[in-house]
């Protein structure tokens, strides 16, 4: 070997040397830093941990350093540092199984029960680790040791989602864990979305950008008045604003309120713009302040997509075996499956009566009532006097009483007389009047202004993000 040769293979063996004390010194380090920046340092450490640069004068000594008997010194050289970087960084997602404890999660994962219980009492300050739930996903970095499978992990930093935008991390300080609640920094909008009914209602809007939680929202605002099987026809339109709230990246941390809601049907256009009195009172109102979302449930049930087992009307009655007048609608859902109160109102009734079985009335107005048949029990806390909100559960799916199965005889009684629960567009809210009325078209007339006029002749529009 040259004279060339001898020292530049000297020359890398001192960096390499050098190399390998810092793998070695630093492979154990501590957070001795803000452990707000530890996990960058620990993913530094391993990138940094793979590469070595080389500087030679020419190129003719770089190719003496790397060829011949100095390559295979080289490969000794590096097998060497290999077997010295003992310990390793892991990062691994945990998830929460039924009947985890935050300690049985973590001795799973290789660490000793009195470490964990370190990262339980440093959490507790900040976090309740009881409240972790079953497919909850925790990011950690384990430290582990390469040459001994039964050497117990450690733990250099967690992080555990709280809610959207909201994390607790905890990092290894020494013999120590640190822990503190991070929060990204969240920016109020509010969105303005139109478009064409393509397919269904829900999959049309989600595709034009809105959140399915302001999807959902939008469509129980409406199912008090419209039939979407059979209402809603593919052409026809929506127009949605809603506020929600995203971080510095626009990413969608928490979709809010819906401040105005319109299908256009055909050639009828329904808007509901939402109004909170000075009482703190909310509903959603139409333009010239009715209370159509107060409009009774025609279908009162948590299985929306139940089926029509015996119409309102005159009918074969299945175990009279004679033509009777049926006076309500028969819903056939599962039992045990959720009823609701088709409306705001008090309850009149709550009994076992005779062939309607276990039996709800309720009183919404001076015109309107409903009745609730064959329940195979009643919800909490209903009896005579009650007053209850719509959508609230009164009882559940049954076939007590004259019944050939589980379903829902529902009525509606107008002015004492039972009509028909499928055609009936019986408003039971209280429409606005006076200074409120007042005050609620100025309101309409900033949102029209803001948004609303912007959506005119557009089929598919984003409008307004402010």
């Amino acid at each position: 070997m040259n004279r060339h040769k001898v020292v530049n293979t000297c020359y890398f063996g001192a960096i390499l040397a050098a190399f390998v004390l810092s793998l070695v010194h630093n492979n154990k380090v501590e957070a001795s830093t803000d452990p707000k920046d530890y996990f960058a340092y620990l993913m530094e450490s391993e990138e940094d941990a793979g590469s070595v640069t080389i500087i030679a004068e020419d190129t003719e000594e770089v190719g003496d350093i790397v060829s011949g008997e100095s390559q295979n010194n080289i490969k000794e050289m590096f097998d060497v540092v290999d077997s010295m970087v003992r310990y390793k960084n892991v990062e691994k997602e945990l998830s929460v199984e039924k009947g985890d404890t935050l300690i049985s999660l973590l001795k799973r994962s290789g660490v000793t029960r009195d470490e964990a219980n370190k990262v339980y009492y440093s959490l507790k300050s900040d976090f309740n680790p009881s409240s972790l739930r079953a497919g909850q996903k925790i990011k950690a970095i384990f430290s582990i040791d390469t040459q001994d499978d039964t050497a117990p992990a450690e733990l250099n930093y967690m992080v555990i989602e709280i809610n959207a935008g909201e994390r607790v991390i905890t990092a290894r300080n020494h013999d120590k864990f640190e822990t503190f609640v991070e929060q990204d920094e969240l920016i109020d909008k509010t969105n303005a979305v139109a478009g064409v009914i393509s397919g269904n209602l829900s999959g049309s809007m989600h595709n034009a950008g809105v959140p399915m939680r302001a999807v959902n929202n939008f469509i129980n605002l409406f199912a008090y008045a419209v039939d979407f099987k059979r209402d809603v026809k593919k052409g026809d339109k929506f127009e949605i604003v809603y506020e929600s709230r995203v971080n510095n990246n626009d990413e969608l941390i928490k979709c809010g309120k819906i401040v105005y809601a319109g299908l256009v049907l055909r050639n009828q256009k329904i808007t509901l713009y939402r109004y909170e009195d000075s009482s703190g009172n909310v509903d959603y109102y139409t333009a010239s302040g009715q209370a159509l979302k107060r409009t009774l449930d025609r279908k009162p049930l948590a299985f929306r997509n139940a089926r029509i087992s015996s119409p309102f009307g005159r009918r074969l009655h299945p175990i009279l075996k004679k033509h009777i007048i049926h006076w309500g609608v028969d819903y056939a859902a599962p039992h045990g499956t959720a009823i609701y109160a088709g409306g705001d109102g008090v309850v009149q009734v709550a009994k076992y009566n005779g062939g309607y079985g276990n039996y709800i009335k309720i009183r919404h107005n001076s015109e309107y009532s409903t009745a609730y048949g064959h329940m195979s029990k009643f919800a909490k806390g209903m009896h005579p006097g009650v007053r209850v909100t719509q959508g609230q559960i009164i009882g559940y799916v049954g076939s007590t009483g004259r019944s050939t199965g589980p379903h829902l005889h529902y009525e509606v009684i107008q002015n004492g007389k039972r009509v028909n629960p499928r055609t009936i567009k019986a408003s039971t809210g209280e429409n606005l009047s006076g200074q409120s009325l007042v005050k609620f078209k100025q309101k309409v007339e900033k949102v029209n202004k803001e948004y609303v006029d912007a959506f005119s002749g557009k089929e598919t529009k984003k409008v307004a993000q402010k």
